[in-house]
């Protein structure tokens, strides 16, 4: 479903009008590219909480969600806020050390440096190869060792995330929302809802039944969408005292 058709009125801000029965002077397009917005973070939060293996991300970015940065010899602190495109990084979900010169990867263990195996006041304070890593925020961690200048001539840290969706702007016109397009339908009950209780219109209660609809629907989406991997039974261990 794309942004907006002037022609056809398939579009989701003529949707989204249609629904609350206003024009664009009651209910301009900037509004509805806010709704729209708010509800493609709420599809990736719940996207990106509902399963560790299946990596979401939006569609509509143009690169990889995989970037890399110098290692600098006695830093053991960094930084991913954002990708090359200045999307927000909203989780790390691996980092690596690349040779340069082969650009052989050897994957970083994350640990938690307040676990008893590690020292909380030694943890990053030796110095040698990064061999792990502390995740201290969602996108900022700690190497377990202070490389060498050595180690910052040889390496480069490769980092894996997931982000942000591609937001709408107003003047978008076929652009489509970064998700399957069995979840389209739900931005336009999401832009009419909003509007809807802004304005004070009399189908509020209607639409939060089609909200509600269109939040199962996105459950049950995320819920079943890897039907390419085998599903186990595995047994729950529970204590007989």
């Amino acid at each position: 479903m794309v942004f907006s058709d002037n022609t056809n009125l398939t579009g989701i801000v003529e949707q989204t009008r249609s629904l609350m029965r206003v024009d664009a002077s009651q209910w301009p397009t900037s509004r509805i590219v806010n709704s729209c917005n708010n509800h493609l973070d709420t599809i990736a939060g719940y996207a990106i909480g509902a399963d560790r293996r299946f990596e979401w991300d939006d569609t509509n970015h143009s690169k990889l969600p995989i970037g890399t940065t110098p290692l600098v010899a006695n830093q053991t602190d960094y930084s991913f806020l954002t990708d090359e495109q200045n999307n927000p990084i909203i989780n790390l979900t691996s980092i690596s050390l690349i040779d340069i010169a082969t650009n052989e990867e050897t994957r970083l263990t994350p640990v938690n440096r307040n676990d008893p195996e590690y020292s909380y006041s030694s943890f990053g304070i030796t110095t040698g190869t990064p061999s792990s890593y502390d995740k201290i925020a969602d996108n900022i961690i700690k190497l377990d060792t202070l490389p060498t200048a050595a180690d910052a001539a040889k390496y480069k840290l490769k980092f894996y995330f997931q982000r942000t969706g591609s937001y709408f702007v107003a003047t978008d016109t076929t652009k489509e929302p970064g998700v399957s397009p069995l979840l389209h339908r739900g931005f336009v009950i999401a832009s009419a809802y909003d509007g809807a209780l802004t304005l004070g219109l009399n189908n509020l209660n209607a639409l939060s039944v089609e909200m509600a609809k269109e939040d199962l629907k996105m459950k049950e989406y995320f819920a079943i969408r890897n039907t390419d991997e085998p599903k186990y039974i595995r047994p729950v261990m529970t204590s007989a005292r």
